[in-house]
């Protein structure tokens, strides 16, 4: 492969470029890498810079000297596949960095990066040449050649001959849906903590089953965004189900606002705990708690559910059936925070949602599992009914999750609908399964 970097500081690659795994498949012939200053494209006193039209600081760089360096290296080498770069481009990760080693390949092989510098470059240079711009973060350098190394670390490893074995790409952390697996060496103990006992034994197969469960394990716990937007399979579904904390939804028709700033309970409605019963069961919850201390409420309550858990509904319609028969009738919180701790052996964190901010309580977002998971206790999701949650539950919390909202002034979903779209921004999977 063919690496052709343009900037305007040539000089930042030299131990980049002449250090280890690089540098090695350079000698071995694998890789070709040449810096081009822009510099040497510019005529006699001719700056590669100008400042930016309209009001406001900055220098860009200019598209006819970007232009020139690109004709340059392309009439030496051919068509090159061009990486630009620029915080607003597409998010690098492993998925990426593949299909650029391929489009490369396709391209002939021919790989050329563009780093910038000071506020970028003229946009019409990257409309009329960038193959792709690439962003490793939302965040901003002083310039795009720390991004350009990373890049090229990463791609330089899909060459032949760079890492001594393919299989160490080919299991890479974010190759697939789960990072990589927990690695040991010497000394078996150190600072009082051991290698486990099934790396050290003989057992391939044992070793393997565990550093899978280890991957997915890690994958959970702190790359989950990664994972639901990555896994692809039943079988790695059902295995990092396995390590998601128990999880279990309430709906609560008491301490609930019935008016402004009025605290009461409120009136069951059938169609909602069907519905948040099925949503539930759909993203792996546990259990859905009705929570209702009105007799008549319960009464109505007690038919619905027993309609579908042990009546005519058993048969008419089994997946409504299996759903409804994870929710349980109770009168308070205190009695389904006592359910779930005397299943789990521990209390659950309790999130609370409301359509309101609530600045008293610690909001969390929709990827903030592992602020919520690292305890390893169960999780309740808690909505109300009416006009919202009471401040006497909402104070309770240990979490508030951000209201479910769109780009419109408009905001009163049913409860039913919320919980629904809350559970999905949640646990949902967002691969095409």
């Amino acid at each position: 492969m063919k690496i052709s970097v343009v900037t305007l500081f040539p000089e930042l690659y030299s131990s980049f470029l002449g250090t280890s795994l690089i540098k090695r498949a350079q000698e071995q012939g694998a890789l070709s890498c040449e810096t081009i200053s822009l510099f040497d494209v510019c005529a006699p006193k001719e700056r590669a810079d100008g400042p930016i039209f309209g009001h406001g600081p900055g220098l860009l760089l200019r598209p006819d000297v970007i232009e020139r360096a690109i004709e340059q290296q392309e009439k030496r080498y051919g068509k090159a596949f061009r990486i630009f770069f620029s915080p607003q481009g597409t998010q690098l990760d492993q998925a990426v960095l593949r299909t650029l080693y391929s489009k490369i390949q396709e391209c002939g092989g021919h790989c050329m990066v563009l780093p910038a510098r000071y506020e970028g470059m003229d946009v019409r240079v990257e409309e009329e040449y960038a193959d792709i711009v690439i962003s490793i973060g939302d965040f901003v350098l002083m310039g795009g050649d720390l991004p350009a190394m990373v890049l090229l670390e990463g791609l330089v490893r899909f060459v032949p001959g760079v890492v001594g074995k393919g299989e160490s790409v080919e299991k890479d952390s974010f190759s697939g849906a789960f990072v990589d697996h927990p690695h040991y060496t010497a000394p078996v103990v150190w600072h009082g903590k051991e290698v486990p006992e099934v790396i050290r034994s003989g057992n391939h197969a044992a070793q393997d089953q565990w550093r899978r469960e280890k991957a997915a394990e890690t994958t959970v716990k702190h790359h989950f965004e990664w994972l639901r937007s990555h896994v692809e399979t039943k079988e790695d579904i059902a295995l990092a189900a396995r390590f998601i904390p128990p999880h279990y939804a309430a709906l609560m028709h008491t301490n609930v606002l019935v008016q402004q700033n009025v605290e009461g309970n409120s009136s069951i409605m059938s169609i909602d705990i069907h519905d948040i019963a099925r949503a539930a069961r759909t993203y792996g919850f546990k259990r859905t708690f009705v929570a209702t201390p009105l007799e008549d409420q319960q009464k109505i309550a007690t038919r619905l559910i027993d309609f579908w858990q042990t009546g005519e509904g058993v048969t008419y319609n089994p997946s409504r059936h299996e759903a409804v028969s994870e929710v349980s009738l109770v009168a308070n919180l205190d009695e389904i925070i006592e359910a779930i701790t005397s299943k789990e052996g521990a209390s659950p964190i309790l999130i609370g949602t409301s359509a309101r901010r609530v600045d008293s309580v610690e909001n969390i977002t929709y990827y903030d599992q592992e602020t919520v998971w690292k305890s390893g206790r169960p999780v309740l999701f808690i909505f109300g009914t009416a006009n919202g949650l009471a401040p006497s539950i909402l104070q309770r919390c240990d979490f508030i999750i951000g209201p479910v909202c769109g780009f419109s002034r408009f905001n009163h979903l049913s409860v039913r609908s919320a919980a629904a779209i809350v559970f999905d921004r949640w646990l949902g999977i967002k691969t095409k399964l």
